[in-house]
């Protein structure tokens, strides 16, 4: 049964060793982002979700790299 004292994963492990029993919270700050995939936006938002003990993945997160702009490097 899930512990509703714990805040996240971390908590978990540190508790009973192991996170079999953890289930991450969806609330309302549990939101979608626009980052792209391997951005360091996207990281940092990924590591906060865990420090706020959410979901890694949100149903409504970016998908693709449409309308974005990606640096050319001349090759050698």
């Amino acid at each position: 049964m899930p512990d509703p004292t714990l805040k996240n994963v971390f908590e978990a492990i540190l508790k009973y060793g192991h996170d079999e029993d953890f289930v991450p919270r969806k609330d309302e700050e549990f939101i979608p982002t626009t980052a792209p995939a391997g951005s360091d936006e996207k990281l940092e938002i990924l590591a906060e979700r865990i420090r706020q003990g959410h979901p890694l993945w949100h149903s409504e997160d970016r998908a693709d790299y449409s309308g974005l702009t990606g640096v050319v490097r001349p090759r050698d």
